[in-house]
């Protein structure tokens, strides 16, 4: 018995229940906030953004999103200064973020959307190419260009939260949520404004 025709199958879903594929999907973090958006967008898990110190030399580049109930295993003990800090992070930017003061930590959602196979972040855009849907949209930020650890880009949801429980947590800077401007010279102007805020947007296909 051959597979069914296009006509047999009217989406690619139905599709995959037929023939025994698993239903495609793919995952993102969705930065700032604590919940995902859509009605084919599931919650892995609500956690809190994580990442290397800015001022260390050695840091990892890496925005993580720390889930709220971690577990340890076997091997918990590590020699002092010997190894890699996780801290929390934090916005560094009241008016962009629309957030009440820099010292606020940054929430984020692991969120899995059914129906699409791969995932995007476009820097520079609020809209996503033809062919593409928006997961969300927001602003580009990173670490500040000045500090010592390197950093990778992300997209910061345009309406972003904080952590609702502060609790245990003290102001010791860590991962730091920059925005990010465009600087002309190497990068070309126009389209590109210098000292401009760059937006993004996280798209699926």
């Amino acid at each position: 018995m051959g597979l069914p025709s296009e006509e047999e199958v009217p989406s690619r879903v139905f599709f995959s229940a037929v023939v025994g594929i698993p239903e495609p999907a793919v995952t993102f973090i969705r930065w700032g906030r604590a919940d995902c958006s859509g009605n084919a967008t599931d919650l892995v898990y609500s956690g809190s953004a994580g990442g290397s110190h800015f001022s260390h030399k050695g840091a990892a580049v890496d925005f993580v999103c720390l889930p709220p109930d971690p577990s340890r295993g076997q091997r918990v003990n590590n020699p002092p200064n010997n190894g890699g800090l996780m801290y929390g992070a934090e916005y560094e930017d009241e008016v962009i973020y629309g957030v009440p003061d820099r010292k606020k930590e940054v929430p984020c959602a692991m969120c899995r959307i059914s129906a699409y196979s791969t995932q995007i972040m476009i820097p520079a855009r609020t809209t996503c190419y033809p062919g593409w849907e928006e997961a969300y949209r927001g602003y580009l930020a990173a670490g500040r260009y000045d500090h010592p650890a390197a950093t990778q880009y992300v997209c910061v949801d345009e309406h972003p939260q904080v952590l609702a429980d502060s609790s245990g947590r003290v102001d010791d800077n860590g991962k730091l949520f920059y925005p990010v401007k465009a600087k002309c010279g190497s990068l070309k102007c126009p389209p590109y404004v210098s000292d401009a805020i760059l937006s993004c947007v996280v798209c699926v296909k």
